[in-house]
């Protein structure tokens, strides 16, 4: 058994990686992908994240060698969906500046939640089935996956665990994901996840595209979310009989399936490819912000995009507001009142957010829909417009972060269900005018 501190990380995004388990040296093939007999008798599998004629560039594939293929299971049977949908008709369209108090973690004496069944489906827009869209979804557990995993035909996960460490296993090897982090898994990859406890956060699942890179444009070359910060799995592999039945869960088309197999699904001994799960730690993001006057637009904390096919919109983008200095001059410095084209769906880590310090709490959440209004509260705005201009520093001992989506957000019967703060809209209701004709 693979013990949590001895494991290692290949660094860098979207590198050609290759990795062998070191109980099995030379388990990967020479100089080709799929010999006629593989090292150690093993199986070759690819797993393919785009079309085979994708440009180069936007290529994404890597070979699995595995003691059994992926193939060799039961046939899928439908299964309980618990609050995973992606069904946006459920409830009437909700234009309102929307906040949730933290979400609920189930204690293991009301019932044993993993990750799977503590999945609940909060917003989202767009089809699996189309491969344009995308979700936001809420995991809540306190038990470990023992005896199955997870695959998502549909798209990508961004998991941002807040409460509790996730140790994720997949057939590229395991990752640690701790608050503070987060993790990428891919489109098709299986994946299970042990827990230390009660564990909370937040998916964004974007369908038909992968997360890249933002563009750095002016900038430079360097700055923001820096590729060699990114860190893949070492291959690990079991070689493992379960004779109650192994469980694989498949998400596809937004519903669950279940089939049943006698082996542990991470029996992969050596893989190459550059296509993987990541993680990336969130302090090492390298902020830039203004030194003058007013506000750099917030895409300036892009850490990862998923592009749309029109230039410069994203179908989602992740961002976070990290601590950082603030010294611009003659400028209200928090974040300012705002109508956006863009939805955005708002989580906060840990700390507080400096524009609503109070009612935003770690484990909850905001939406502000398309053109909907929001801005700092009335406290926030009345310190910021008084207080002495100098450099100081925000953030500091907190994390919040922004899933922004071109797409207009529909929030699911759970989501209006469950820990929705009725009171947010009062949060501004003590601004009042300061405006006075006969002075400028």
């Amino acid at each position: 058994m693979q013990r949590i501190e001895d494991l290692k990380y290949m660094s860098g995004f979207g590198n050609e990686f290759s990795s062998e388990d070191p109980r099995c040296p030379g388990a990967l093939p020479k100089g080709q992908n799929n010999p006629q007999s593989c090292p150690y008798g093993l199986y070759a599998e690819q797993l393919s994240g785009s079309a085979f004629t994708c440009p180069r560039s936007t290529n994404r594939r890597s070979w699995l060698y595995r003691i059994l293929p992926s193939v060799c299971h039961k046939p899928f049977q439908p299964m309980d969906q618990g609050y995973l949908t992606h069904n946006w008709n459920e409830t009437a369209p909700d234009p309102n500046q929307l906040r949730w108090k933290p979400f609920e973690i189930p204690t293991t004496s009301q019932r044993k939640t993993d990750f799977i069944t503590g999945l609940h489906t909060l917003c989202g827009a767009g089809e699996p089935r189309s491969r344009n869209g995308l979700a936001i979804h809420i995991f809540t557990c306190n038990t470990s996956m023992i005896n199955r995993c997870f695959s998502n035909s549909d798209g990508d996960f961004l998991i941002v665990p807040q409460q509790g460490s996730l140790l994720i296993t997949t057939e590229f090897g395991k990752l640690l994901v701790e608050p503070g982090e987060i993790c990428v898994i891919q489109e098709g990859m299986r994946f299970s996840v042990e827990v230390f406890g009660e564990t909370r956060g937040y998916i964004l699942e974007v369908y038909g595209i992968h997360f890249e890179l933002p563009d750095l444009g002016p900038i430079g070359a360097n700055g923001l979310a820096n590729p060699r910060d990114f860190l893949v799995p070492v291959a690990w592999y079991e070689d493992r009989q379960v004779a109650e039945g192994y469980t694989v869960v498949s998400k596809y088309q937004g519903k669950l399936f279940a089939a049943q197999q006698s082996c542990s699904p991470f029996n992969v001994v050596a893989w190459h490819g550059n296509y993987t799960p990541y993680k990336y730690k969130l302090s090492n993001f390298m902020v830039i912000n203004t030194v003058s006057f007013d506000h750099a637009d917030p895409s300036i904390f892009t850490v990862l995009t998923g592009k749309s096919t029109q230039p410069g919109v994203a179908v989602a983008d992740f961002v976070i507001f990290p601590p950082r200095w603030a010294v611009a001059n003659n400028t209200f410095r928090p974040p300012y009142y705002h109508r956006n084209c863009m939805s955005e769906f708002m989580g906060l880590i840990k700390g507080t957010y400096e524009a609503k310090e109070q009612g935003f709490l770690p484990g909850g959440a905001t939406l502000h829909s398309m053109m909907t209004p929001h801005g700092p509260d009335a406290e926030c705005f009345e310190k910021s417009s008084t207080s002495k201009l100098e450099p100081e520093r925000v953030a500091e001992g907190t994390m919040a972060f922004m899933f922004e989506s071109s797409l207009s957000l529909a929030v699911t019967k759970w989501g209006l269900q469950s820990c929705l703060d009725k009171d947010y809209y009062k949060c501004w209701e003590p601004l009042k005018s300061h405006f006075n004709a006969k002075q400028k």
